[in-house]
């Protein structure tokens, strides 16, 4: 068998758990290949390869919902709607579905999901339609991708720079040079709402 795309791989696990999360059945082959748009033989391949290295458990043709009794707990995710990877901008915050996220494969929560808007993380591998699982998490570290109010209580997604040396503001750094350069954003108090823990490319 030809050498598998790991990357592949891990999204089709990913939205086979989510699909399994949500609607309490496995996705079909066809579902899978529509999903990750390759053909149905591709997915078929896909999925015997991540059978015979014990990702799934894939027999005649169907994922068995055996596969997911290691996970023995999940996370409620709202999908809370957008977050601007941009100037920052009001977004109001409705929650369209929920979805469920395996502990055992994203940790503990709380978490929520937003959908990505804009163009300023492209060098973090962040596009305009992409899905983002954000952890809670009130207190960041420096380099992380994090989700953050300004003063007037507007969100944007942005790199977290540390303290600015000159005025001791917080930085929040865009990620895309060839269309911002080394633009930023300076206020006077951070305040997390959480950060990117993983991202769900769009199709």
């Amino acid at each position: 068998m030809r050498h598998k795309d790991p990357e592949l791989m891990k999204e089709i696990s990913r939205f086979v758990e989510n699909f399994y999360g949500s609607r309490s059945r496995m996705p079909s082959t066809a579902e899978i290949a529509g999903e990750m748009h390759v053909a149905k033989s591709t997915a078929y391949n896909y999925l015997v390869a991540m059978d015979k290295e014990g990702m799934l458990t894939y027999r005649n043709g169907e994922i068995l919902a055996d596969y997911m009794n290691q996970f023995s707990s999940w996370s409620d995710a709202p999908v809370v709607g957008f977050v601007p990877c941009g100037p920052l901008t009001a977004e109001e915050e409705n929650i369209e579905m929920h979805a469920k996220l395996p502990t055992a494969l994203f940790g503990d929560g709380p978490f929520f999901i937003l959908h990505a808007k804009g163009d300023s993380m492209q060098d973090e591998g962040i596009e305009d339609g992409d899905l983002l699982v954000i952890r809670q998490d009130p207190s960041p570290e420096i380099g992380e991708l994090v989700i953050a109010l300004d003063e007037e209580n507007q969100n944007t997604l942005k790199k977290y720079g540390g303290k600015d040396k000159k005025t001791g503001k917080a930085i929040l750094r865009y990620c895309n040079k060839a269309v911002y350069g080394d633009k930023q954003i300076l206020v006077k108090t951070l305040v997390s709402q959480g950060v990117v823990s993983y991202v769900i490319k769009k199709k």
